[in-house]
């Protein structure tokens, strides 16, 4: 039952291997200044309109397509812990990806500690799912067509489905997770009870006007209730000059007798020219499922210098 299957990790500074550290704990994004705390009151701006955006976007995943039209730097680093949250291995790599093969010029490339198997297999099924994510993207060439999550294939395809939906399609169904695939639902009828949500003004990267979209657990709940919740927020930042997507931030708890996980994911995009492009993907988790290692991990990824190949 490999139900850790979210994405990447986050991690602003730390230092040393095998040192005790206090984890990075990822926060909404950080880089929206907000107008004030009053919510907007525009008579064409509701929390409907939002909604309606979150769920119906394409851009988002659209914008993680088309950076493979470029070439560009990438930053990845992943880190592994203990349960005192000492770090037992660590991955990082620099990379410049170009837009024909051969892909990617490695920069630097190192690992210390327990990363893999005897096999050269990861040890956690969370870095297995960072290199399905990126490290697949980078050496693919970019084809046109909508923007629509496709299917994953090979060992492992249903949970890389289930984690393109949970990135991409927030408030919808996962399928195929008992016992959890309909909490992430927290736009339907019965659930919004339990949720507030609420819109403001700010600028996002000092320059850019932006909503921000935010869903979270109502605080007045029983802790019974609370705890059945497994999206405990939700943040959205809208480009106000054309409504789409600019950064997500989710926060997710949850357990029962299968499993239990704890994971913050916040993903930021930025313009280069006219196009929008990933540029700092974060993670952190915890997983305990039965007869499974526990997974701690956090991730992070900086994707810049992006420009046209030859």
């Amino acid at each position: 039952m490999r139900y850790s299957l979210f994405i990447l990790l986050l991690l602003w500074s730390l230092k040393g291997y095998n040192q005790e550290i206090q984890r990075f704990t990822a926060d909404t994004i950080k880089t929206i200044q907000l107008d004030s705390t009053v919510n907007i009151t525009a008579e064409r701006l509701n929390v409907e309109t939002f909604i309606r955006a979150v769920t119906t976007d394409t851009s988002f995943y659209q914008a993680f397509r088309n950076m493979k039209k470029y070439a560009f730097t990438a930053e990845n680093s992943i880190y592994t812990y203990d349960k005192k949250n000492k770090v037992t291995g660590r991955l990082y790599r620099k990379m410049k990806r170009q837009t024909s093969a051969p892909w990617l010029e490695y920069l630097v490339k190192q690992d210390t500690g327990h990363l893999f198997k005897k096999n050269g297999k990861y040890e956690l099924y969370t870095a297995e799912m960072f290199d399905y994510i990126f490290m697949n993207a980078y050496q693919s060439a970019y084809t046109n067509g909508p923007s629509v999550v496709g299917k994953a294939a090979g060992a492992n395809a249903g949970y890389k489905e289930k984690l393109k939906t949970l990135i991409f399609s927030p408030g919808r169904p996962v399928k195929g997770l008992p016992f959890i695939g309909d909490k992430t639902e927290i736009f339907t009828a019965n659930m919004r009870q339990y949720y507030d949500y609420a819109f403001f003004s700010g600028t996002y990267l000092d320059s850019i006007p932006v909503y921000r979209f935010k869903v979270t657990v109502k605080p007045d709940l029983s802790s019974w209730t609370k705890g059945g919740l497994m999206i405990k927020e939700l943040t959205t930042i809208f480009d106000k000059r054309n409504f789409e997507i600019l950064g997500r931030y989710v926060d997710m708890k949850y357990s029962n007798m299968l499993f239990d996980f704890d994971v913050q994911m916040n993903i930021e995009m930025r313009y280069f020219g006219e196009e929008k492009l990933p540029a700092k993907i974060s993670y952190q988790g915890n997983w305990n499922v039965p007869l499974k290692k526990q997974e701690r991990a956090s991730v992070l990824v900086l994707q810049k210098d992006y420009h046209l190949g030859k």
